[in-house]
């Protein structure tokens, strides 16, 4: 997928009005999502994205504290002075483009490094194992 098409996806995706509100949602998102996670697959995931967006992700500083999927999406609305609608509208556009680029295995890994509730913003279904019940005495 070209960064032109990824910009028409997120375009369609996010109801953005140009191709430019596209790309800056686009760059904004991705440094955001830099500062959430390192390692493999923090470099294979650049790998997939264009050389117009890969140093968005990459140029960021990753930050200790971790954040659930709605602490990801207030923190974005906090740094970009939007509301968390705003924000939740422009995480989803993105990183659904974002995770049909880089496929259902890299994708799966990039989940298990984040907390709980990323994968709806990726537009997974988030499944959760069941969690055992002690037996009764």
């Amino acid at each position: 997928m070209t960064f032109d098409r990824m910009l028409e996806r997120v375009r369609y995706e996010g109801a953005y009005p140009t191709r430019e509100r596209a790309a800056e949602a686009v760059h904004t998102v991705l440094a955001a999502l830099g500062r959430r996670f390192t390692g493999d697959e923090r470099v294979e995931l650049a790998q997939c994205l264009r050389t117009e967006a890969a140093p968005a992700l990459t140029a960021q500083i990753p930050d200790t504290e971790r954040l659930t999927g709605w602490g990801f999406v207030k923190d974005l609305a906090a740094r970009t002075g939007t509301t968390p609608a705003i924000a939740r509208r422009h995480t989803g556009a993105v990183l659904t483009s974002v995770g049909r680029l880089a496929g259902p295995d890299l994708l799966t890994r990039i989940l298990r490094r984040l907390p709980d509730s990323y994968a709806l913003l990726f537009g997974r279904a988030e499944l959760r194992r069941p969690t055992p019940q002690p037996a009764a005495a």
